[in-house]
């Protein structure tokens, strides 16, 4: 599993009926086409998803907006920011952590608690768990980070890409990987419903279970590093966006899948141009 290496931008429950079905449609080039999610014979009429296309050139801009470089088809940005015109956009959302200095803004339950009481933490990004442990609390913690997803939508995005799904991993086994995907579950049925396709950030052991839970494409960190571009590729039919922080990394995803999914180099703090840890390369 990647290491979490980026400097995140914007922060925040079994399985429900809302469980997505998913349709994908095949592109090898070309503007992406819509897809339909239904949810259910007697649920909401299917709305239409545009996803994203597939090997497109790509730009991630989580740590900052910019004009977007020449031949950019896909470009991320943090829910905070706008839409770059013309382009397919995704937007970032922290859904399974709090951000550093925010643990006020959540009601005290739904941050997770060890046996003593005290907050769990993310060390590496002194991010506190959100507890998506019952199905009260996720329904709960989803409500909150959908009114994020609507912002996102209201904005112009094209999808969501809802960061720190693994955060199970980092919970001392307080939570599980059903957890997990009983809340991105959630979520996907959020997006769909406002029209915005949803990614899985990360995460290679869940990607089996994608059409299970609604997610329509993946957004893989340094998935080239630990060699699991392919597990994402199979899983989401090529509709992947990969982020690689090395040399190294860039060189592995380029050599196995240069001609099929859309890959960035960029540096760990995903900083602006003119900053002098600014690094983009696509080769």
């Amino acid at each position: 599993m990647p290491v979490k290496r980026v400097l995140r931008a914007a922060g925040p429950g079994a399985a429900t009926a809302l469980v997505a079905l998913v349709t994908l449609v095949s592109c090898a080039s070309g503007p992406a086409k819509s897809t339909q999610h239904k949810h259910g014979a007697s649920g909401p009429t299917p709305r239409a998803v545009r996803l994203p296309p597939v090997h497109a050139g790509f730009d991630y801009q989580i740590g900052g907006a910019y004009r977007p470089p020449s031949g950019v088809g896909i470009v991320s940005r943090d829910r905070t920011a706008t839409p770059a015109p013309g382009l397919y956009n995704i937007c970032y959302v922290n859904a399974f952590q709090v951000q550093p200095g925010e643990e006020r803004d959540w009601p005290a339950d739904l941050l997770l608690r060890d046996a003593h009481g005290k907050a769990v933490v993310d060390r590496d990004w002194d991010e506190a768990l959100l507890d998506i442990g019952t199905p009260d609390k996720r329904e709960r913690v989803a409500a909150r980070v959908g009114r994020w997803i609507d912002g996102c939508a209201d904005k112009g995005f094209d999808a969501v890409e809802p960061d720190n799904y693994d955060s199970y991993t980092r919970s001392h086994h307080l939570l599980s990987a059903d957890d997990a995907t009983a809340f991105i579950t959630l979520l996907s049925a959020r997006a769909h419903a406002r029209h915005l396709a949803i990614g899985q950030k990360n995460t290679a052991e869940l990607a089996g279970v994608r059409e299970r839970t609604g997610l329509d494409f993946a957004v893989a960190e340094e998935c080239g590093e630990y060699d699991e571009c392919g597990t994402y590729a199979k899983a989401f039919h090529d509709r992947v966006v990969v982020i690689e922080y090395t040399d190294s990394g860039l060189r592995k995803a380029r050599a196995r899948y240069g001609k099929r999914l859309s890959i960035v180099r960029r540096d760990v703090d995903v900083s602006t141009p003119g900053s002098a840890d600014y690094v983009r390369r696509t080769r």
